[in-house]
């Protein structure tokens, strides 16, 4: 009775293909999130670097927070800009959102 129900159990083993299967499903997921969302994130992170290292006096940005100047003064990690006439601000370099082109200051 024994024998009987040891060939039962191994009647029903499991095809080994299953675990291969599982294993591409997996790679092809690590594929699609590397594409889909770390490297447009490092490429926008990559922009935004150098956007800050071409920071100079005299450049028109605008700020995280929407606020509008003229870079006067760069230091290591601030930067300082006029937002008005004899009214300069410091922020910090990361929170520059964007370079604007020149004269967008005047015409606004």
């Amino acid at each position: 009775m024994i024998s009987l129900i040891s060939s039962a159990y191994a009647a029903d083993a499991a095809p080994a293909s299953a675990g291969i299967f599982n294993l591409v499903l997996l790679a092809g997921f690590v594929v699609i999130f590397y594409f889909l969302m770390w490297r447009p994130q490092a490429k926008r992170t990559k922009e935004h670097k150098n956007l800050l290292a071409s920071l100079a006096k005299g450049t028109e940005v605008v700020t995280g927070g929407g606020l509008l100047g003229k870079v006067t003064k760069v230091e290591d990690n601030y930067v300082t800009l006029e937002v008005s006439e004899n009214i300069e601000m410091k922020f910090q370099k990361s929170s520059v959102a964007a370079v604007l082109p020149k004269g967008t200051l005047k015409s606004i």
